[in-house]
Formats: structure tokens, C-alpha cells, sequence
């Protein structure tokens, strides 16, 4: 009897779901693959059941006689291992990104002349409701909320991208590329108070009030699922920081940065250029403690963004610091460096991981941007935040715009370089 595969990456089983199987029945014996978490989060959405809970999802489908786990987005392992007579899916996998796996399975059948079955996608308003259902549930503040703490038991390096408004929140829970084979997205968002107060037209000196931050928070999330990581900035004044603790806790979001710094806030990347005070180890260890202290759940994090390589005070002040913050409580670690050369940050990450392996540590490589994320990793790191680069892109694109409409005295000129509102407005859901 011919073997039938196909692979699911999904929460609920719908009717687009049921009808894969009753094509893949009239073939022969139907073979489903589940993928594992990890290899879901690099393409798809954060699963809102267990894997578990999926295989078992899966197998009580009629018609299926075997349930298999597929730990890899493509299909080599899987085809090689059962060499499946047909491959079947819906068509909409003829589109980019995902016109990478077909090219793959193809590629991966040739070989023994098997053959690809390509049904017309499904999709009607019963199965949009069902999405827009599992989105709802993603979105829940108590789901939200512990899926940082889930992704860094599940992913190597945690991918965090600056979001400041609804619009940017988009592209960072939307975008999907393929390269060499390999799929990839960001996994978490990060709520920049630089971004923040630029994209509002302010300096970024903690003016902007937490009221409108936010503000911020909620155009994000009313639109996204993924996990957030707000800036804190200094946390303020203790008494202040509890009820930021309180209230980021109750919207869903994942952690909280402070930085280890007091007075009027300038941006770190202007080092010692600008009169910057360090706070003390015990002060700022006090506001660690109090903020864990008011917290109502295990989920949310608050993580000690220590200044001393920024501040030239030295690899020992660095370490020192970090190990008394996470004696007061702290989850989670964030080192950070003005220098071109990542050499002090991965220093700094062999010598904690020496006496600390499990607390987290976060990096935010924008100006020491030549080391990759696999790179960081292997020296201990745990989150990379890219935590300005979509206000940085946007910029100087819509100030060109602006000047050229200007000299030409109308929009053709720039028309070639604009992308289509019809194309930006399909990043937005419906009802």
C-alpha cells in the first residue's frame, strides 16, 4: 500500500485540516508529522498546547494511522527515514517563504521518483475564527506574560526586536525569512524608552511618563501574541518602581530592564561623555528586592542592566555588581558596551557563566554589531535585543522622501523606492 505523508504545525484541527487527510486517504496510508516547539517557533506561532498535547491531537484524527515528530521545518530526516510514495500539502506553500520547504521535499523525492500532492488551501470564515481564536488566546496577559521564561528553556538564543508603535509590533510578530534553508523569526518584542520617546518627538531622558508608555504597551499588544520586554530605564524612584512592577505584571508583559544608574537619564551609548551616576549595589539591590517583592506571579522578570563597562568602571565593578543583583532577586542579567569590539562582553559572559550558569543574560548588540547571535550564545548569553534598528531604518528613508517630494514638487520621483499601502495593510488582521 502507498504511504501518504504530510506535516501539521498547529494548535486546533480545522476544516482545512480534515480535508489534507480525506485527500491523502484516497492515496493510501496516511502518515502525519508534528513538528516539536522549537522547530514550530522558527516559522510559526508559540504553540498554545503542549507538544504532547498535540501528538495526541493529531492521532485522534480518523483516517490517521501513524503520528510521527518532525523536529526540523524541512523534510529530509523524515522523508529519508520513511520514504513516503506521496508528500501532500496545502498549495499555498508554492509562495514565499514557505516555497523553500516544497523546493526541499521536491528535491528530497526526486530521488526515488515520490511525488508531491498540492491541494487547494482552505480557508473560509470558519477557519479565519478559528485562527483569530488561537491569536486571542496567544494575546491572553496570563499566556503572554510566561512566554519569555518559556522560550528560554526552548530556544538557544531568545530574538528580541525594538517595537514602538502597533504598526512596527507587526513586524516584528510577522516577519519570516528563509535563508540557506533554515527559517527564522524574532521571538519576543522590545518596548525601547529611546524609540518610545523619539518616535513621540521628545528627548530621551525619561520626559516620557509612565501613563504614556503605557500607552505604547497596549497598541502593541492589542495587535501582537509575542512575549514583551519593557524598558525601565532606572526604574525611578523605589516606591515608584513597585507599581510599574504591579502594572506590567497585569497587562502581560514578560520582564521589566533597569539600569543601574540615578539622576537625570542620558543615553548610555554617550558613555562618559555626559555626567552619568552609577547607583549603588545596595540601593539599586533594595529596588530589585522591592520589586520582586509586590510581584503576584513566578512569570514576570525583572532584570539588572548593569553600567559599569559603559561607564569605564571595569570587568571586576561588572561582575561584582552582577553577582549581589541576582543575590537580591534579580531573573535575568543585561550587560552592556559603547565598544565596536564585543571582546569585554563576551569577557564578561565566560567569567558569570564561570560561577553562574543558569541566570539569564540579555545583550543589546548595537554598536558591538559584528558578533553574531550563535556567537553570543556560545559565550553564555541567553536574549539579544536589537533595540533601535527599526526607528534607525525608518529615519533617513522618510526624511529622503520628504526632501525629494520637496525638490521635485511631487511624489513620482520617490514613488520606485515606496512600498504599496495595499501590501503594508495586509500585515493588519480583520475581524
Amino acid at each position: 500500500m502507498s504511504t501518504v505523508y504530510t506535516c501539521f504545525c498547529t494548535d486546533i484541527i480545522h476544516a482545512g485540516h480534515l480535508n489534507i487527510i480525506n485527500e491523502a486517504k484516497k492515496y493510501g496510508e496516511v502518515i502525519v508529522g508534528v513538528l516539536t516547539d522549537d522547530a514550530m517557533i522558527r516559522y510559526n506561532r508559540f504553540p498554545t498546547k503542549t507538544f504532547e498535547e498535540r501528538l495526541e491531537m493529531v492521532k485522534a484524527i480518523d483516517g490517521v494511522s501513524k503520528v510521527v515528530i518532525q523536529d526540523t521545518v524541512l523534510y529530509n530526516k523524515v522523508i529519508e527515514e520513511l520514504k513516503p510514495d506521496y508528500v501532500i500539502h496545502g498549495d499555498n506553500w508554492k509562495e514565499a517563504p514557505l516555497s523553500a520547504i516544497r523546493d526541499n521535499v521536491e528535491k528530497c523525492l526526486s530521488q526515488y521518483g515520490g511525488k508531491i500532492i498540492d491541494v487547494p488551501y482552505s480557508y473560509n470564515e470558519e477557519i479565519a475564527h478559528e485562527d483569530a481564536k488561537v491569536r486571542e488566546k496567544l494575546a491572553v496577559p496570563e499566556l503572554r506574560r510566561k512566554r519569555l521564561r518559556q522560550l528560554l528553556k526552548i530556544r538557544p538564543v531568545v530574538k528580541a526586536i525594538e517595537a514602538h508603535s502597533g504598526l512596527t509590533g507587526l513586524i516584528a510578530e510577522k516577519t519570516v525569512v528563509e535563508h540557506d534553508g533554515e527559517f527564522d523569526q524574532f521571538d519576543a518584542m522590545w518596548i525601547s524608552s529611546l524609540c518610545d520617546s523619539t518616535a513621540k518627538g521628545k528627548p530621551d531622558i525619561e520626559l516620557v511618563d509612565m501613563t504614556s508608555r503605557f500607552r505604547t504597551i497596549d497598541d502593541v499588544m492589542e495587535v501582537t501574541t509575542k512575549p514583551i520586554i519593557f524598558d525601565g530605564d532606572t526604574g525611578g524612584l523605589t516606591e515608584h518602581f513597585v507599581y510599574t512592577v504591579r502594572s506590567l505584571e497585569r497587562m502581560g508583559v514578560s520582564a521589566v530592564i533597569i539600569e543601574d544608574k540615578t539622576g537625570l537619564k542620558k543615553n548610555s551609548l554617550f558613555g562618559t561623555q555626559v555626567e552619568q551616576t552609577q547607583d549603588s549595589i545596595e540601593h539599586f539591590s533594595e529596588k530589585i528586592r522591592a520589586g520582586k517583592k509586590v510581584q503576584l506571579t513566578d512569570d514576570f522578570m525583572i532584570i539588572a542592566r548593569i553600567e559599569s563597562l559603559i561607564l569605564e568602571r571595569g570587568m571586576e565593578d561588572a561582575l561584582t555588581r552582577a553577582f549581589a543583583f541576582t543575590e537580591a532577586g534579580a531573573d535575568g542579567i543585561m550587560i552592556h558596551s559603547r565598544k565596536k569590539d564585543p571582546a569585554e562582553i563576551v569577557e564578561f559572559c565566560q567569567k558569570f557563566r564561570e560561577k553562574d550558569k543558569e541566570t539569564p543574560i540579555v545583550v543589546v548588540p548595537s554598536s558591538f554589531n559584528t558578533i553574531t547571535e550563535e556567537e553570543l550564545g556560545k559565550a553564555g548569553a541567553n536574549i539579544v535585543i536589537y533595540a533601535n534598528q527599526l526607528t534607525r531604518a525608518a529615519f533617513p528613508a522618510m526624511e529622503q522622501t520628504a526632501k525629494d517630494i520637496l525638490k521635485y514638487h511631487r511624489a513620482k520621483e520617490v514613488d520606485d523606492r515606496l512600498m504599496p499601502i495595499k501590501q503594508i495593510i495586509t500585515l493588519i488582521d480583520e475581524l
